[in-house]
């Protein structure tokens, strides 16, 4: 026989649906609740670690704004550098031309200062020598008058003799005879005399032209030795010039490698801090987002109990509520029994709705007491595997970043060698070409000077075949045969 009827059978029945909804809502509860809690967590941190992460990269920036400033200051001051070596190459340049020009301007004041000394040594030389020429010419006359005189003695006496001897010739007639002798004698030396006077001007005149034929000569061979000094001091001083630019063309390679090599070790030096300080700002942020993953486990862990005990008692408090909702339904059962039964049956009735209750009761302590452990093992778990999931995901992404940070830098590494390596080529091809113009520019001026050369010794020697042809005329128009052959005198060092 059953003690309750179909109506208070539906009335257990919602009642333990009840109990069920209540413990399925308290479980949603308590994911809620222990899902807000890291939430909350996460923002604090997330809040700290991007004010960390502004900190550094504000302090990358930085970093990167000076290793700029580094770079724009040493060009700048390679550049003044290279301005003031060039400027200086300048000078050295202008200041061998004006030497250059000074030395060739002091050349030819004393080629000037020689030829004039050299005329007047000419002049001079031609004086003595004409001067010896005449006194010999004079001292041949006095030698040649006095033979007449002597030869004109003789004969005056070897006619009185034969006079002598002729006695019957009459007195007048001997003087007639020697009158005659005398003048014949007078007018034989007189032409001979005129004839020693003829040749003797004959020669004074041939060695004036010789003399001056030779004094020509000496001219011409004075003007070819200077030439050939000024076009030697030009050689000079242009093969002087050719070194000074070979020279100073070297010396501006070596300071643009050396400023290359400054500015390039300077790139890497500055490259190797930055990515020495990338390294270590991931370090950095891979050690706080592990110590922040850490910290917020740990809190988890810490935070874990109380929630549990929060949950716990929440869970308390929903069977208490459970339980006087029933001991309510208990009641409208009970008295709704009593009311229906005899009397009775009463004490029966109410003795198997307290054993009923009683019973029910512990069914639902016992379903609350195993949701209340599973609701713990179950969150335990929860929580080491979302630990560890998390440790595992951090890690995989830590480990990423890393990866992409060294291939980053690693590039970048790549992209300032090939860099560097193409300002190496570009520098070597611009020294090719500048020492190719400047090899070119030095045979252009080598040719140039040797053409100069060609043609003033071709223009001097020609001026001195003329100046000598027209002497050579006029010496056969003036009745002179050839005159290089000719004797002087020796000339007196005096």
């Amino acid at each position: 026989m059953s003690f309750f009827s179909p109506s208070s059978a539906s009335l257990l029945c919602r009642c333990f649906y009840v109990c069920a909804l209540n413990l399925y809502v308290f479980h949603i509860n308590i994911t809620c609740i222990t899902s807000e809690t890291p939430f909350f967590l996460g923002l604090i941190q997330e809040h700290e670690q991007d004010f960390e992460l502004r900190e550094q990269m504000s302090g990358y920036k930085r970093m990167r704004r000076q290793h700029q400033k580094q770079l724009i200051a040493l060009e700048n001051r390679l550049k003044a550098e290279m301005d003031e070596h060039k400027l200086r190459l300048q000078k050295e340049l202008e200041t061998h031309a004006n030497n250059t020009y000074i030395e060739l301007e002091r050349l030819a004041k004393r080629h000037t200062a020689q030829t004039d000394k050299e005329v007047k040594l000419n002049y001079l030389r031609e004086r003595r020598i004409q001067q010896q020429i005449v006194a010999q010419q004079k001292k041949e006359l006095t030698t040649f008058l006095e033979n007449q005189k002597k030869e004109y003695r003789l004969c005056k006496d070897k006619i009185k003799e034969e006079m002598s001897e002729d006695p019957d010739t009459a007195k007048e007639e001997k003087q007639e005879r020697l009158s005659r002798h005398k003048e014949t004698i007078q007018r034989s030396q007189a032409e001979e005399e005129a004839h020693l006077l003829t040749q003797q001007r004959l020669v004074y005149d041939r060695s004036c032209r010789a003399l001056k034929r030779r004094s020509l000569v000496r001219k011409q061979e004075f003007e070819q030795e200077q030439l050939r000094e000024e076009l030697n001091k030009k050689s000079t001083q242009k093969e002087m010039e050719h070194a000074l630019m070979i020279r100073q063309d070297e010396s501006t390679q070596d300071m643009e490698r050396r400023q290359l090599l400054m500015l390039q070790k300077l790139r890497v030096e500055l490259m190797r801090l930055q990515h020495q300080t990338e390294l270590e700002n991931q370090e950095e942020y891979n050690g706080r987002r592990q110590r922040e993953l850490h910290r917020k486990h740990t809190m988890e862990q810490r935070q874990q109990p109380r929630d549990l005990k929060m949950l716990e008692m929440q869970i308390k408090k929903q069977f208490q509520d459970t339980c006087k909702v029933q001991n309510k339904q208990y009641k409208a059962l009970r008295n709704h029994q009593l009311e229906v039964s005899p009397k009775g049956d009463h004490k029966i009735i109410l003795k198997s709705l307290k054993e009923e209750q009683t019973r029910k009761l512990a069914v639902l302590a016992e379903q609350y007491e195993q949701s209340i452990n599973e609701m713990m093992a179950s969150q335990a778990m929860r929580l080491d595997a979302e630990q560890e999931a998390e440790c595992q995901a951090l890690k995989q992404q830590l480990k990423q970043e890393m990866e992409l940070l060294d291939a980053y830098q690693r590039k970048t590494k790549s992209q300032m060698e090939a860099q560097h390596e193409r300002e190496q080529q570009k520098l070597e091809q611009k020294v090719s070409i500048r020492r190719a113009h400047l090899e070119q520019k030095i045979e252009e001026e080598l040719a140039a000077l040797q053409k100069e050369r060609t043609e003033k010794i071709k223009h001097l020697l020609e001026r001195q075949d003329r100046e000598i042809n027209t002497f050579e005329t006029e010496s056969r128009s003036l009745g002179f045969g050839s005159l290089e052959s000719l004797d002087f005198p020796k000339e007196d060092n005096r």
